[in-house]
This record gives C-alpha cells, sequence and structure tokens, in this order.
C-alpha cells in the first residue's frame, strides 16, 4: 500500500509539473476533486460528503468538456445542454446500478427529507460553480491574471474541502444534541 501511495504522489506531482496552462476548470482539478471523490468512497465517508465532491467533479468534467467544444468552434447552444445533461445523466447512474452491487441506493439514508448522495451532488455543484465565477471575477480585477499559482485549482478545490467539513460536522453534532437529520 505505501508503495502504491508513493507512485500516486510521484505521478501527480509530474502531472502538475508538466502542465503547461490550465483553464478555469482544468486537468488538474478534475483529477484533484476525483481523487477526493473516490477517497471517500473507500473510507466509507457519508454520502451527502460523497455526493459533494461527485457534484463538484461533474461540474468540472462538463465544464471541462464545453471548453474543449468551444476551441473545436461548436458554438450551438443544443450541444453545450447536452453535455451538461449526459454528465448530470451519468452521474444519476449511481442509482440504478443492478440490485447485486448498488453503489447508492436512493433514500436510503436521507438528510433534512432529501437523499444525502442527491443533497450533497447539489451541494458540491453549486460550491464548485460559485467558487469558479469567484475566480472568475479576482481574475478580471486583478487584470487578467490569478492572485498566485494554481489559484484556478485551490479556489473550487478549497470550497468543496470547507463544504465538506461543514456537513461533517452537521452529521457529527446535530444528532449528539438531539436534532434529527432525516
Amino acid at each position: 500500500m505505501r508503495k502504491f501511495l508513493i507512485t500516486f504522489m510521484l505521478s501527480v506531482i509530474v502531472c502538475v509539473a508538466v502542465v503547461a496552462d490550465a483553464f478555469a476548470v482544468c486537468p488538474v482539478c478534475t483529477v484533484a476533486v476525483g481523487a477526493g471523490l473516490e477517497g471517500a468512497r473507500l473510507l466509507g465517508v457519508e454520502d451527502v460528503i460523497t455526493g459533494i465532491w461527485a457534484g463538484g467533479l461533474t461540474l468540472s468534467v462538463a465544464a471541462w468538456t464545453a471548453n474543449w467544444l468551444h476551441k473545436k468552434g461548436i458554438k450551438n447552444i443544443f450541444w453545450y445542454v447536452l453535455n451538461f445533461v449526459a454528465y448530470y445523466a451519468l452521474l444519476a447512474g449511481v442509482y440504478f446500478v443492478p440490485v447485486g452491487s448498488p453503489i447508492v441506493k436512493f433514500n436510503d439514508k436521507c438528510m433534512w427529507g432529501i437523499d444525502q448522495f442527491l443533497l450533497g451532488a447539489i451541494v458540491g455543484t453549486v460550491v464548485f460553480f460559485v467558487m469558479q465565477r469567484w475566480y472568475q471575477k479576482i481574475k478580471a480585477a486583478n487584470g487578467g491574471h490569478a492572485k498566485y499559482p494554481f489559484q484556478k485549482v485551490v479556489m473550487p478545490f478549497t470550497g468543496l474541502l470547507i463544504a465538506t467539513l461543514l456537513f461533517w460536522a452537521i452529521i457529527r453534532w446535530l444528532p449528539m444534541i438531539g436534532i434529527t437529520l432525516c
């Protein structure tokens, strides 16, 4: 396991070192969110927290694909809408895995009357979108440049991390004081 982690970390460092140019939603950010998602699922984290990372990852990949479509000269709004619908349909696919190996069972766990994974995906999407827009405003106010290296990666990742910590605290402490989540 230790050899795997060392190899993985070295691979990430090499990938970051060779990235010449990153976009607002870039491959580095997508990989960071994906690693957070897979790590959460492997550790048995609550579905709402996993959903936060899944929502962020889905928006990241959809926006990344939209940037690619734009670069290829595709300007038809239909393809952009279809792009986002397709990626979120793939995310919804976690509910439709065959019964023998379900990833997430709909309404198996709920929080405030909403399925935890669905709530997390919505929160993750909103947080990622807000942090991405905030970065764009900061960049515009700074003459088209980031204030520090990899700011475009750090901001969405930090937003998802803060949302994760907030929901972890909610899951951990509200039941202790007698407030039910569902």
